[in-house]
């Protein structure tokens, strides 16, 4: 037996503050025809269209864009969008993640520059994650206390957790998947795959990709969560370049 290491304790702090979430699970299918299409000039990341795309559709729910703590909720006026990377922290394969803020008035190229610079950024000396490297460093009871410290102040969450969360394995054969993200809404994607679909009456074959929806049941209904899944994925298969 031995003790987990330093660079996991981040992901059990998280996960084991998370646990008071009630995660309801939805997910669709979408036409990637458009953003591919866009993407063909840009090389822009999945996930920045994602975040370009969620943020504006979460700007006009704003029942959803809020977080709760035990039976006291907390509404914001600004879009803070989450999004989790595959890293090498220390030496060990984590999951890392970072909060853009203010994506509802961030241009797509500004979301771009941004993804670009965690995704390529080195997390053993980022100032970012200087936070994190102290917890890995710190006892785990004293370490635990602190990230709750730190996550559990409503005001503190759209800076901390963002008010939605995206995660991709669309880089693996992964057709879809479901994560709670810390926030009231996260949103999971999988690959991107060639499959027959329907258009004007005609089949056609189109890049396809699932995208998963959780959210946390406490803050909002099905039916609001469902008008948001249907927002964004007319907001992903009816891409255009945006004007900003």
């Amino acid at each position: 037996m031995s003790r987990l290491p330093g660079p996991r304790r981040h992901t059990f702090y998280f996960l084991d503050q998370i646990r008071e979430i009630a995660p309801v699970f939805l997910d669709t299918e979408i036409d990637m025809s458009a953003v591919l299409a866009h993407r063909r000039t840009t090389k822009h990341s999945i996930v920045t269209y994602v975040l370009w795309s969620a943020a504006r559709v979460l700007a006009a729910h704003p029942d959803a864009n809020v977080a709760l703590r035990g039976r006291r909720m907390a509404r914001y006026d600004t879009v803070g969008g989450k999004f989790t990377f595959d890293k090498v922290m220390s030496g060990h394969r984590v999951v890392l993640s970072t909060v853009l803020p203010d994506l509802d008035r961030t241009s797509l190229a500004g979301i771009q520059r941004q993804v670009e610079r965690f995704r390529d950024g080195n997390p053993d000396t980022m100032p970012e994650f200087a936070a994190i490297r102290r917890l890995h460093r710190i006892p785990m009871p004293l370490g635990g206390l602190l990230y709750r410290l730190a996550v559990r102040p409503l005001r503190q969450r759209p800076a901390r957790m963002g008010t939605f969360a995206v995660t991709s394995l669309g880089h693996r054969p992964v057709d879809g998947f479901y994560s709670v993200g810390g926030a009231t809404l996260t949103i999971g994607l999988g690959r991107s795959v060639e499959r027959p679909v329907v258009r004007h009456g005609e089949i056609v074959i189109a890049p396809v990709m699932r995208l998963c929806l959780t959210f946390d049941h406490r803050a909002i209904d099905g039916a609001e969560a469902a008008d948001i899944l249907a927002d964004l994925k007319q907001a992903l298969e009816q891409f255009q370049e945006p004007h900003e």
